[in-house]
């Protein structure tokens, strides 16, 4: 009897002891997984097509993207230290050059046309209003050596950064070297050029399903006008197919625009197709700064179009000899301007970021 007892005891004892050890022991835990920080990151938007910019030879680093940013902001690289990239790319602006409708330059030198807003470069292979330049790389060579832009030359300008020896450091961090290149400056700018993404608006949520998307009756109305009557030049999530057209604008026989580059006359008075995007933020218009508001734009596509070159654009010409440009009613306009609105991105050009 007692021996039972006794192993009735230690039974329970061990069932006990067993009971305790196994309640401490817990089950693992799966860590928390922080969300990855993009912030230096190239992130494509889910509804955008591929990008054509080449990564592989210019990956975007924290170093290089703040190396480009510090370069676009400094006025030093201009020959009288007056203007920076920024002076006629100014983010408030969607990057484009707010109220000038030429660019500003040196001295106040003035250009022959509109800065054209910068965003969205990585999904584009053709720069300027004519297309001259190729690559994202290259574009900033006309602005630093042009006489009435930042009228320098990129020789003096990589002197001036290897004088300086915050600059240096910042290269070695974003390129390994201890004094600049033109190479390195050139993709340390296009680092942070190519990070300008603006696919945020009321239609990029409308296309995405997000909050914020729902559109107002004269919104999808214009929407729908738009689809039907200007979406064969301003087509794709971009609203451009950047192609090169004669829009029926009043000539300048001075700038001939795309036949500059091409020295083909079937290309007169053609100019690069611009995005429509945050078209509330870049006025003036055109590739010349002609038009003042976004209402006068619609109104010019739908009453002022004039055959004045043989390389007018056949979508801007009637059937039938009925004239040129796009038949729309005033309210039809309306509707359209509602449209081209739900295109502003107003995160974007608020984005600390890029300021």
């Amino acid at each position: 009897m007692r021996i039972s007892t006794i192993k009735i005891s230690f039974t329970a004892i061990s069932l006990a002891l067993l009971f305790t050890v196994s309640s401490c022991v817990k089950e693992p835990v799966p860590p928390v997984l922080q969300p990855e920080d993009t912030t230096y990151k190239f992130v494509k938007p889910s509804n955008f097509p591929a990008t054509s910019y080449d990564f592989a030879s210019n990956s975007v680093t924290k170093e290089g993207f703040l190396l480009g940013k510090k370069i676009f902001y400094d006025r030093q690289f201009s020959s009288d230290g007056t203007i920076s990239c920024s002076s006629c790319h100014t983010s408030f602006s969607s990057f484009a050059n707010y109220g000038h409708a030429v660019s500003h330059g040196v001295q106040n030198r003035q250009g022959t046309r509109n800065a054209p807003a910068l965003m969205n470069l990585a999904w584009q292979n053709q720069f300027f209003w004519d297309g001259g330049v190729l690559d994202l790389d290259h574009v900033p060579i006309n602005a630093f050596t042009a006489p009435f832009e930042m009228n320098e030359t990129l020789d003096h300008i990589i002197y001036k950064i290897n004088k300086d020896s915050d600059y240096r450091s910042r290269f070695k961090a974003a390129f390994d070297v201890d004094s600049a290149s033109t190479p390195q400056l050139l993709k340390a700018i296009a680092q942070f050029t190519v990070m300008i993404v603006s696919a945020n608006s009321k239609y990029d949520k409308y296309k995405r399903g997000e909050t914020g998307g729902t559109f107002t009756s004269a919104e999808q109305a214009g929407l729908q006008l738009f689809q039907a009557k200007c979406a064969t030049c301003h087509k794709s999530e971009f609203f451009s197919d950047f192609s090169f057209r004669n829009n029926g604008m009043t000539v300048n026989t001075t700038d001939k625009g795309r036949s500059k580059i091409t020295l083909n006359a079937v290309d007169d008075y053609k100019f690069k197709m611009p995005s429509l995007r945050n078209l509330s933020f870049t006025a003036p218009y055109m590739h010349d700064g002609s038009i003042g508001t976004l209402e006068a734009v619609v109104a010019q596509y739908a009453t002022g179009v004039r055959n004045t070159a043989a390389s007018l654009d056949p979508a801007l010409i009637r059937p039938q000899g009925a004239g040129f440009g796009i038949p729309l009613s005033a309210a039809e306009q309306a509707n359209i301007v509602a449209f081209l609105k739900t295109l502003d991105d107003d995160a974007f050009v608020h984005d600390t970021k890029f300021q």
